[in-house]
């Protein structure tokens, strides 16, 4: 099992924790919603719980709960910016289908 980050998503998490001053790194998860039934769902984790699955990459943790590691597994974390947008974009390998909006997706 596994969840990396890219370089570049890595330095905005390690940048955004650093301006806030406290957290442990990147919570990730999914929550049920959309049209195609699961959206994924970032924060920062302000603890690490025993039931986390915990990942670094480039220095930064990515915490995710143990449930949905089966809708996550593999998945790799990007940042990047398209003109005035900037935002986190997923690769996650476990995809069946996505909505037409590009905001929730199946697996």
């Amino acid at each position: 099992m596994s969840i990396s980050l890219t370089e570049a998503a890595a330095k905005r998490i390690a940048s955004s924790l650093a301006e806030r001053g406290h957290g442990v790194g990147l919570r990730l998860g999914v929550k049920s919603t959309g049209c195609s039934g699961w959206a994924y769902a970032i924060d920062y984790a302000e603890e690490m719980l025993p039931e986390d699955q915990i990942f670094e990459s480039h220095g930064v943790k990515v915490i995710v709960d143990a449930d949905a590691m089966k809708y996550l597994d593999g998945t790799e974390v990007d940042f990047g910016r398209e003109g005035l947008n900037e935002g986190f974009k997923f690769n996650n390998p476990n995809i069946k289908a996505t909505c037409g909006c590009g905001e929730s997706f199946s697996v």
